[in-house]
């Protein structure tokens, strides 16, 4: 249930931020382990996006966000030219942002899209229900999305984050009709628009949203957990796919806006970074309980189950992703009869799927499960197709 009285609403948010940043240590991570290999090595708490900041809040000042969103409403391929009409300041920060780093490497890139393509229900799953249940758990994503205009209208918020996730994981992602750069520009100025009018709501008390770090605590929920998880399923990855996924996820960071002096170099510096990051920043609050019932309805409406079985079944595996101690953050309950299926089938599943065990040792319940991830998986898909990432003109109406 929503807390009607918006007192109470603000005095959880800052409650919940006040304990986070307690709990987060001084920055140590080296600038070295980054793609820059060098910076100032300061603290990712307190930088925000000093360019896309003041183009998004001049924007919203001068009231051009709905003209621009209908002009870039057609804005879809990477190699397509900006409509005529934006505003200057748009203009020229967007053909700056556009812009591959100079340190992207195409053959990366392309060998990306083909382990993205051989290992999609894993990452997808990962990415979308894993990463999912990690966010809800991070007090300030949960209350960032929660309060802004978003967090109104779940089901087109994370039909919208899904756009970005599968333009990662696309064939064509980098390439000219790829529109992995057209939507991480549009996400980066989304952000930058949230990070002006957050502050603006009643509910919002603390820094500014959406920090370095907020991102990098993002950016390590899903491919920093996915390689993760798919190394302890046993998921055989050569060093060159491994590396090609990071650089992939390194490049989208850039184009996001995450400074290279933060970008993780490698997976052992990736690993170190998210062990600083992520534990401190993590924690309940009731704002991503509810958010997580949500977004496991919406899970479970999308297979032909039925309810009593699918909602249970989300539960269960949005557990097994996210592990024991997100799940009870997340107010998700326990199942007594999928936890201990998923827990055996899936491992079996993957073996399957890796060649490694031939079909009749597979147990039934695994192609259930199967199948409600590909049924999700294949919507959100869909959902993409029917909207387009834009930038907000107001928060979470109160």
């Amino acid at each position: 249930m929503l807390l009607s009285s918006g007192a109470l609403g603000a005095f959880g948010a800052l409650s919940a931020m006040s304990q986070v940043q307690a709990r987060v240590a001084d920055w140590t991570w080296a600038p070295s382990g980054s793609v820059a290999g060098t910076g100032a090595g300061v603290d990712p708490r307190w930088v925000w996006d000093a360019e896309a900041d003041p183009v998004a809040a001049a924007l919203l000042d001068r009231g051009d966000v709905p003209e621009v969103n209908r002009l870039l409403w057609d804005w879809n391929h990477n190699d397509q030219p900006l409509p005529a009409g934006l505003p200057a300041d748009l203009r020229d920060f967007m053909e700056r942002a556009r812009q591959l780093p100079s340190w992207a490497d195409q053959g990366k890139l392309n060998a990306a899209a083909e382990f993205n393509k051989s290992r999609g229900l894993y990452l997808n799953l990962l990415n979308g229900i894993g990463g999912g249940m990690l966010s809800t758990a991070i007090p300030k994503e949960a209350l960032s999305v929660y309060y802004s205009k978003g967090g109104a209208d779940m089901e087109d918020r994370v039909a919208k984050t899904s756009i970005l996730g599968f333009a990662v994981g696309a064939l064509d992602a980098y390439q000219p009709k790829g529109n992995c750069v057209v939507n991480a520009v549009k996400t980066r100025l989304v952000h930058a628009a949230v990070r002006h009018l957050l502050p603006q709501s009643p509910h919002w008390k603390g820094a500014v949203p959406i920090s370095q770090e907020d991102m990098l605590v993002t950016w390590h929920t899903l491919p920093t957990f996915a390689m993760r998880k798919m190394l302890e399923w046993k998921v055989p990855i050569k060093p060159a796919e491994s590396v090609a996924y990071l650089h992939v996820w390194q490049v989208t960071a850039h184009l996001l806006g995450i400074r290279d002096e933060y970008i993780p170099a490698t997976w052992a510096d990736a690993n170190a970074q998210s062990d600083q990051v992520l534990p401190p920043n993590m924690g309940p609050t009731r704002e991503g309980v509810e958010l997580t019932d949500i977004l496991l309805d919406q899970l479970a409406e999308q297979t032909s189950l039925g309810t009593k079985i699918s909602r249970p079944l989300c539960n269960a595996l949005g557990r097994y992703l996210a592990g024991d101690q997100v799940a009870d953050w997340d107010g998700i309950p326990r199942e007594p009869v999928w936890d201990p299926a998923i827990k055996t089938a899936w491992p079996t599943l993957v073996k399957f799927r890796e060649g490694l065990i031939p079909k009749p040792l597979v147990p039934e319940v695994a192609w259930v499960i199967d199948e409600a991830a590909r049924q999700y998986i294949l919507f959100y898909l869909t959902k993409g197709k029917e909207t387009k990432i834009d930038i907000p003109t107001i928060n979470r109406p109160s």
